[in-house]
């Protein structure tokens, strides 16, 4: 944010203790010294109001940074991101481009209870007219909030607190990262790890755990939700044959339900197993620890599913076939059971059965 403020004169930072407090994650700590109360600009505890002056501002040609505490707040402020910055470059037949950021940290806190550990990206997902954005490594932090600023359409840039000790390297020139660009963390072969933002994360420290057994784990960063880099989704579960989709949401209408919508879509014939979806529990965020931890995909769950998937081979040569039993076929069969381009196939009931 310090680069862009300086780079161009229009970016401005708009939230409540972005200032002269420093951000309640020290995220905007310096800024208010460095680039003075008219551009670092703290407000009244009034998400309608701060939200809906950004708006104005975008579109008479500023670019708002909007910080929120947590993405919870922007509950209070749906109705100026979704009914006027996601929609005003469409109604006005593009006179009036709202180029601002909406960023905040998103998903599960560290003991924050259900109103303050919510993840809405498929809330977001849904309005057309926004990008939607969440990185999983520093450089990636960096590069995509210089892209999502310059971009002229509002992005929501989902940030997760519980990556905001994570280090790691930056690239010493800009290091733009464009948006919608999905990236391979880990290459592998057995089955395709999919996900973003603390997930990516904890997708490749189960990865690494999977290789203890020979199983080599792709792991896909989707960095962005919209748009979604759909070719690279699509390679990476056609190269495996398998997927594993993780979030930490609530499972229900959620960004894990679309990204395995769409791997179906893309590569259905490509797939030796059902997709896995892990996601959070279908319940509001509990606030003991101990439930909190349970309650959120992690390392072992996710290795879990990718057992699941891999075991969910059926054995077309033995009894397993007639008894219409799916058993494991091992890992280094991705081609077995793909005949006639995958046509080969008992249909999914009888081989749940």
């Amino acid at each position: 944010m310090a680069e862009e403020l300086e780079r161009d004169p229009e970016v401005f930072i708009i939230g409540e203790e972005v200032a002269q407090y420093q951000g309640t994650f020290r995220v905007t700590e310096g800024l208010l010294d460095r680039f003075g109360p008219k551009r670092v600009i703290d407000t009244p505890i009034s998400e309608e109001g701060f939200t809906a002056l950004a708006v104005g501002a975008a579109m008479l040609g500023l670019k708002p940074v909007v910080e929120f505490m947590t993405i919870n707040f922007s509950i209070r402020a749906l109705d100026a991101i979704i009914n006027h910055a996601a929609k005003n470059y469409y109604m006005s037949g593009g006179q009036l481009p709202t180029s601002m950021v909406v960023r905040a940290p998103n998903g599960k806190g560290e003991q924050l209870a259900a109103q303050h550990s919510h993840s809405l990206e498929a809330w977001f997902m849904y309005h057309p007219g926004m990008k939607v954005v969440l990185p999983s490594t520093p450089a990636d932090a960096r590069g995509l909030l210089k892209s999502a600023i310059r971009d002229p359409n509002p992005v929501i840039f989902l940030e997760h607190a519980g990556l905001y000790t994570l280090k790691g390297e930056v690239p010493e020139d800009e290091g733009l990262v464009p948006i919608g660009e999905a990236v391979v963390r880990r290459e592998g072969k057995h089955v395709t790890l999919v996900s973003y933002s603390r997930m990516s994360q904890m997708c490749l420290r189960a990865a690494e755990a999977l290789a203890e057994e020979g199983i080599e784990a792709e792991v896909l960063d989707l960095r962005s939700l919209v748009p979604m880099d759909e070719e690279r989704l699509a390679a990476s579960v056609a190269k495996t044959h398998r997927a594993v989709v993780v979030t930490e949401e609530n499972p229900t209408c959620s960004a894990a339900s679309e990204i395995t919508s769409r791997i179906y879509k893309l590569v259905f014939d490509e797939l030796d197993a059902p997709v896995e979806t892990l996601t959070g529990e279908d319940t509001p965020m509990p606030y003991a620890r101990n439930l909190e931890k349970i309650w959120a995909p992690d390392e072992a769950k996710i290795v879990a599913a990718a057992r699941r998937t891999l075991a969910r081979h059926v054995d077309y040569s033995g009894n397993g076939a007639k008894e219409g039993r799916a058993t494991y076929g091992g890992i280094g069969d991705a081609e077995d059971g793909r005949r006639n381009g995958g046509g080969y196939h008992p249909p999914l009931a009888q081989e749940a059965r």
